[in-house]
């Protein structure tokens, strides 16, 4: 088995989906009234005969559509990392011009920053890193 991908609860599946989409630089594979399906560009999306090239793809993300509204702090989120040679500051700013908020979940002083999309579920911008 693999990690296939990691699925969002959201009133607004095409909107938020194509939000991370543009967020992480992914395409729209699959969409119909109740989800929508991304994944990185680089994914392989042809079927996979072997099982290890299977297991190297990439995770995508599944927005499907729930009536109840987010009310308490994420327990699982999604850290992203921007690369050595990019501006952190710079992309944390991109994402707020794009509708990220800023949010306080107790994190204190941290090397992280915490946001939430653009229907409240958060996720951190960790450090730069060059891996």
């Amino acid at each position: 088995m693999r990690w296939y991908s990691v699925v969002v609860d959201c009133h607004d599946i095409a909107a938020q989906a194509r939000w991370w989409a543009e967020t992480l630089d992914y395409v729209i594979v699959f969409e119909n009234d109740r989800e929508v399906a991304i994944v990185p560009k680089w994914a392989q999306l042809e079927p996979m005969e072997d099982v290890a090239t299977f297991r190297e793809q990439p995770q995508g993300m599944v927005f499907v559509q729930v009536p109840e509204s987010k009310t308490v702090k994420n327990r699982l989120h999604i850290d992203l990392a921007p690369h050595t040679s990019q501006d952190r500051n710079a992309e944390i700013e991109r994402l707020l011009a794009r509708g990220a908020t800023t949010v306080d979940i107790g994190q204190g002083e941290s090397s992280w920053t915490v946001l939430a999309d653009p229907e409240g579920n958060e996720f951190c911008v960790l450090s730069a890193r060059p891996l």
